[in-house]
């Protein structure tokens, strides 16, 4: 079990939900405190001061929109925000109320995950987790390996680090340029095609591994890592 110290704040007015997300959130070793509508999250979070929230949209007494305006005027805290809701106007709505993250119901457990761990470590970078897992994907940092369905595979030094870069900021898009930034570095001049033949390597060793159609192309934008439902 992975050992958190941070206080995440569950906001969910379905019991089922916090309660799947308080069991799993606790189980990779977080600390989570829940909260059943908006006027409650509010109290709990004054009273507790959590490191990240993830925060229904749709709620009684008070909504997700107000119990972010509400939090905003004290605190910085990331936000994550939850929605059965799929019309885009309404995501961008969330985005624009100024919400880190944006994850549509019914979700995936292990999107929600990683996006919850890329946020903690943006605001915190003083968090180092030594392994990563996605799905069937694990890269264990300390050691540079890679585990994919319980096999360990082989990645050069420039793959490991795109997958490392990929898993750490799951469904985000990434051009070329980015990319050469983050992996290659930004005092080192590399062609922007370059990238292209380092994803190919690398779909082709995930893709021989079972974890195929991981990485998509966005056409016109770059690379994205995806994460089966």
């Amino acid at each position: 079990m992975e050992n958190h110290k941070e206080k995440i704040l569950v906001v969910d007015d379905e019991a089922s939900i916090r309660r799947i997300l308080e069991t799993r959130l606790s189980m990779i070793g977080y600390n989570v405190i829940t909260a059943a509508d908006g006027e409650e999250a509010l109290l709990v979070f004054k009273k507790e001061s959590p490191n990240l929230v993830i925060l229904d949209v749709m709620m009684p007494k008070l909504d997700g929109y107000g119990v972010y305006q509400e939090i905003r005027k004290e605190s910085d805290v990331p936000i994550i925000m939850l929605t059965a809701r799929g019309d885009e106007a309404d995501r961008i709505t969330g985005l624009d109320h100024g919400a880190d993250d944006y994850v549509l119901k019914p979700f995936s457990l292990p999107l929600l995950f990683a996006r919850t761990r890329a946020l903690l470590r943006r605001t915190n970078p003083s968090i180092i987790e030594e392994a990563i897992n996605i799905g069937n994907i694990e890269i264990d940092t300390k050691a540079l390996r890679v585990i994919i369905n319980k096999t360990q595979v082989h990645l050069g030094p420039t793959e490991f680090r795109l997958l490392e870069h990929f898993m750490s900021n799951p469904g985000r898009v990434y051009s070329r340029e980015q990319l050469l930034d983050a992996v290659w570095g930004r005092n080192i001049y590399v062609e922007a095609r370059t990238v292209d033949v380092h994803i190919g390597r690398l779909r082709k060793i995930l893709k021989q591994n079972g974890a195929n159609d991981t990485i998509r192309t966005v056409r016109s934008a770059g690379y994205s890592f995806e994460i089966k439902q």
